[in-house]
């Protein structure tokens, strides 16, 4: 495993020219709006606010009339509008820049926004991986390394299995038809070392590619 912060890409998402006999099979970003929901929790931010506000107008509407309720709620609606631009903004941002590559003998992710990188992945580095599904058929496809590198999750973030600090997991987060990507990544594996396919599985669930 490996990255290089500062190489001009040659070819878009790879930081030089992929060797003699290596083949781009897929390439892809993240949804903007799976990866605000999913990696941000957009929902449930705008939910909080929703039911502050909600909370601020029922208690003020006894003691003023429905207009000065209104008035006195906006404040809490306009923040919280405030926090879902930028939420949905970091998620822009992270989504554009970042490139993840399938090729036949690795995964390549380019990622960061302001200090741009590329983790290399080859397939004899790589142990079991998960497919979280969605039913809009956006998905996140989390990958154990079995490689002595190991990445910061805080460095890594948004492009990170959630919640696996102790052995952070590179993860291709939010990608949209998944499950393709998944078959892409499982039939390039096996060619390379006879992983087993990668299966459709529910949400959060595990699929073993050992």
């Amino acid at each position: 495993m490996s990255h290089d912060d500062f190489a001009v890409e040659p070819i878009k998402g790879l930081p030089e020219a992929p060797p003699e006999g290596e083949q781009i099979l897929w390439q892809g970003r993240p949804d903007t709006r799976a990866l605000a929901r999913d990696a941000l929790n957009i929902n449930w931010v705008m939910g909080y606010f929703a039911v502050l506000a909600a909370w601020r107008f029922i208690s003020v509407i006894d003691l003023m009339p429905i207009g000065q309720a209104v008035g006195a709620t906006l404040p809490i609606i306009l923040l919280g509008a405030v926090a879902w631009l930028l939420l949905y903004g970091i998620a822009l941002i992270q989504a554009r820049a970042t490139v993840y590559t399938i090729t036949t003998s690795r995964i390549a992710m380019r990622i960061g926004a302001a200090l741009t990188m590329t983790i290399n992945l080859p397939y004899r580095e790589l142990g079991n991986a998960a497919l979280d599904l969605r039913k809009n058929g956006t998905g996140t496809i989390a990958l154990d390394t079995t490689g002595e590198t190991k990445i910061s999750y805080l460095v890594l973030w948004p492009h990170a299995r959630p919640w696996t600090f102790g052995k952070t997991q590179p993860a291709l987060r939010c990608i949209p038809d998944a499950e393709n990507v998944a078959r892409i990544l499982a039939d390039a594996a096996e060619a390379r070392i006879s992983t087993p396919q990668i299966t459709r599985v529910a949400p959060g669930d595990a699929v073993a590619a050992e």
